[in-house]
Protein backbone atom coordinates (compact mmCIF):
# COMPACT_ATOMS: atom_id res chain seq x y z
CA UNK A 1 0.00 0.00 0.00
CA UNK A 2 2.86 2.31 0.69
CA UNK A 3 4.36 1.75 -2.41
CA UNK A 4 1.62 2.58 -4.91
CA UNK A 5 1.17 5.53 -3.04
CA UNK A 6 4.94 6.73 -3.25
CA UNK A 7 4.41 6.07 -6.66
CA UNK A 8 1.91 8.63 -7.45
CA UNK A 9 3.63 11.39 -4.89
CA UNK A 10 6.87 10.86 -6.72
CA UNK A 11 6.29 9.80 -10.23
CA UNK A 12 2.26 10.23 -11.81
CA UNK A 13 1.51 13.40 -9.66
CA UNK A 14 4.40 15.53 -10.92
CA UNK A 15 4.51 13.81 -14.83
CA UNK A 16 0.56 14.81 -14.31
CA UNK A 17 1.56 18.21 -13.34
CA UNK A 18 3.97 19.00 -15.53
CA UNK A 19 1.79 17.90 -18.32
CA UNK A 20 -1.42 20.34 -17.82
CA UNK A 21 1.56 22.84 -17.06
CA UNK A 22 2.79 22.41 -20.75
CA UNK A 23 -1.27 22.68 -22.09
CA UNK A 24 -1.67 25.83 -20.45
CA UNK A 25 1.84 26.93 -21.80
CA UNK A 26 0.68 26.52 -25.21
CA UNK A 27 -2.44 28.00 -25.18
CA UNK A 28 -2.73 30.52 -27.38
CA UNK A 29 -4.10 34.37 -25.96
CA UNK A 30 -6.58 36.63 -27.88
CA UNK A 31 -4.18 39.88 -28.76
CA UNK A 32 -6.01 42.62 -26.62
CA UNK A 33 -8.56 44.71 -29.15
CA UNK A 34 -7.05 48.13 -30.07
CA UNK A 35 -9.67 51.16 -29.91
CA UNK A 36 -8.84 54.01 -31.27
CA UNK A 37 -8.23 57.00 -28.97
CA UNK A 38 -10.52 59.22 -29.49
CA UNK A 39 -9.87 62.91 -28.17
CA UNK A 40 -12.09 65.86 -27.22
CA UNK A 41 -11.57 67.49 -30.80
CA UNK A 42 -12.63 64.28 -32.29
CA UNK A 43 -15.67 63.86 -30.57
CA UNK A 44 -16.92 67.10 -31.21
CA UNK A 45 -16.43 67.25 -34.57
CA UNK A 46 -18.53 64.11 -34.48
CA UNK A 47 -21.26 65.66 -33.12
CA UNK A 48 -21.00 68.30 -34.70
CA UNK A 49 -21.00 66.76 -38.34
CA UNK A 50 -24.07 64.96 -37.02
CA UNK A 51 -26.54 67.74 -36.61
CA UNK A 52 -24.95 69.49 -39.62
CA UNK A 53 -25.59 66.76 -41.39
CA UNK A 54 -29.31 66.17 -40.15
CA UNK A 55 -31.46 67.15 -42.72
CA UNK A 56 -34.82 66.52 -41.40
CA UNK A 57 -37.91 68.17 -42.68
CA UNK A 58 -38.61 69.56 -39.11
CA UNK A 59 -35.99 71.26 -37.04
CA UNK A 60 -36.88 72.98 -34.05
CA UNK A 61 -35.51 76.20 -33.42
CA UNK A 62 -36.91 77.91 -30.54
CA UNK A 63 -36.43 82.32 -30.35
CA UNK A 64 -33.15 83.26 -28.30
CA UNK A 65 -33.01 85.57 -25.47
CA UNK A 66 -30.48 88.02 -26.24
CA UNK A 67 -28.58 87.74 -23.09
CA UNK A 68 -28.62 84.30 -23.26
CA UNK A 69 -27.37 84.53 -27.20
CA UNK A 70 -24.64 86.80 -25.60
CA UNK A 71 -23.49 84.17 -23.07
CA UNK A 72 -23.62 81.79 -25.77
CA UNK A 73 -21.65 83.58 -28.19
CA UNK A 74 -18.58 84.79 -25.71
CA UNK A 75 -18.86 80.74 -24.86
CA UNK A 76 -18.10 79.90 -28.55
CA UNK A 77 -15.50 82.72 -28.54
CA UNK A 78 -13.82 80.86 -25.53
CA UNK A 79 -14.26 77.33 -26.96
CA UNK A 80 -12.33 78.60 -30.12
CA UNK A 81 -9.62 80.08 -27.87
CA UNK A 82 -8.93 77.25 -25.92
CA UNK A 83 -10.51 78.47 -22.44
CA UNK A 84 -13.16 75.69 -22.05
CA UNK A 85 -13.04 76.82 -18.03
CA UNK A 86 -14.68 80.07 -18.99
CA UNK A 87 -16.75 78.64 -21.84
CA UNK A 88 -17.96 76.49 -19.05
CA UNK A 89 -18.43 79.71 -16.76
CA UNK A 90 -20.58 81.64 -19.76
CA UNK A 91 -22.76 78.66 -20.17
CA UNK A 92 -23.34 77.78 -16.91
CA UNK A 93 -24.20 81.59 -16.12
CA UNK A 94 -27.20 80.87 -18.89
CA UNK A 95 -28.12 77.90 -17.61
CA UNK A 96 -28.85 79.73 -14.32
CA UNK A 97 -31.32 82.02 -16.44
CA UNK A 98 -33.03 79.04 -18.61
CA UNK A 99 -32.13 75.42 -16.79
CA UNK A 100 -34.34 73.97 -19.55
CA UNK A 101 -32.80 75.00 -22.55
CA UNK A 102 -32.14 72.02 -24.68
CA UNK A 103 -29.80 73.67 -26.50
CA UNK A 104 -28.07 75.49 -23.67
CA UNK A 105 -27.26 72.34 -22.14
CA UNK A 106 -26.31 70.33 -25.57
CA UNK A 107 -23.56 73.08 -25.94
CA UNK A 108 -22.51 72.93 -22.21
CA UNK A 109 -22.36 68.88 -23.13
CA UNK A 110 -19.53 69.86 -25.89
CA UNK A 111 -18.02 72.43 -23.24
CA UNK A 112 -17.51 69.53 -20.57
CA UNK A 113 -15.89 66.96 -23.41
CA UNK A 114 -13.43 69.37 -23.92
CA UNK A 115 -12.86 69.44 -20.02
CA UNK A 116 -12.54 66.29 -20.25
CA UNK A 117 -15.37 65.55 -17.94
CA UNK A 118 -17.45 62.63 -20.07
CA UNK A 119 -20.13 61.71 -17.18
CA UNK A 120 -21.03 65.29 -17.02
CA UNK A 121 -21.35 65.90 -20.91
CA UNK A 122 -23.35 62.65 -20.96
CA UNK A 123 -25.83 63.38 -18.30
CA UNK A 124 -25.90 66.99 -19.79
CA UNK A 125 -27.09 65.76 -23.56
CA UNK A 126 -29.57 62.94 -22.13
CA UNK A 127 -31.37 65.68 -20.02
CA UNK A 128 -31.07 67.99 -23.61
CA UNK A 129 -32.64 64.97 -25.60
CA UNK A 130 -35.38 64.38 -22.67
CA UNK A 131 -36.47 68.15 -22.66
CA UNK A 132 -35.63 68.85 -26.24
CA UNK A 133 -37.77 68.24 -29.82
CA UNK A 134 -36.39 64.79 -30.18
CA UNK A 135 -36.06 65.55 -34.07
CA UNK A 136 -33.73 67.42 -35.72
CA UNK A 137 -30.04 68.41 -35.27
CA UNK A 138 -30.49 69.04 -31.78
CA UNK A 139 -31.29 65.27 -31.24
CA UNK A 140 -28.70 64.03 -33.40
CA UNK A 141 -26.42 66.15 -31.57
CA UNK A 142 -27.37 64.82 -28.31
CA UNK A 143 -27.34 61.45 -29.43
CA UNK A 144 -23.98 61.64 -31.06
CA UNK A 145 -22.59 62.98 -28.15
CA UNK A 146 -23.71 59.73 -25.91
CA UNK A 147 -22.70 57.41 -28.99
CA UNK A 148 -18.76 58.98 -29.18
CA UNK A 149 -18.63 59.24 -25.26
CA UNK A 150 -19.76 55.08 -25.38
CA UNK A 151 -17.60 54.71 -28.18
CA UNK A 152 -14.56 56.22 -26.13
CA UNK A 153 -15.52 54.03 -23.06
CA UNK A 154 -15.19 50.99 -24.90
CA UNK A 155 -19.03 50.30 -24.50
CA UNK A 156 -19.83 48.63 -28.34
CA UNK A 157 -23.22 47.94 -27.23
CA UNK A 158 -24.25 51.46 -25.95
CA UNK A 159 -23.03 52.84 -28.91
CA UNK A 160 -25.01 50.63 -31.22
CA UNK A 161 -27.77 51.96 -29.33
CA UNK A 162 -27.26 55.45 -29.60
CA UNK A 163 -26.28 55.07 -33.18
CA UNK A 164 -29.89 53.63 -33.65
CA UNK A 165 -31.31 56.78 -32.00
CA UNK A 166 -29.60 59.22 -34.08
CA UNK A 167 -30.85 57.44 -37.40
CA UNK A 168 -34.45 58.22 -35.39
CA UNK A 169 -33.73 61.98 -35.03
CA UNK A 170 -34.36 62.15 -38.67
CA UNK A 171 -38.06 62.63 -40.11
CA UNK A 172 -38.07 61.94 -44.13
CA UNK A 173 -40.02 64.61 -46.12
CA UNK A 174 -43.33 63.81 -48.00
CA UNK A 175 -42.51 63.17 -51.75
CA UNK A 176 -44.46 65.51 -53.56
CA UNK A 177 -44.83 65.09 -57.06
Amino acid sequence: MNLPRRLLVRGVLPLAVAALAACAATVPTAPPVSRPTLTPATIVAAVHAAGDQEKSVIAVKPLADPGIAAWQATAEKDVHTGKYDAAAVQLDQALGRSPDSPELLQDRAEVAIWQHDYPLAEKLAQRSWSLGPKLGPLCARNWETIAQLRKSAGDDTGVATAEKWVAKCHVQGVNRF
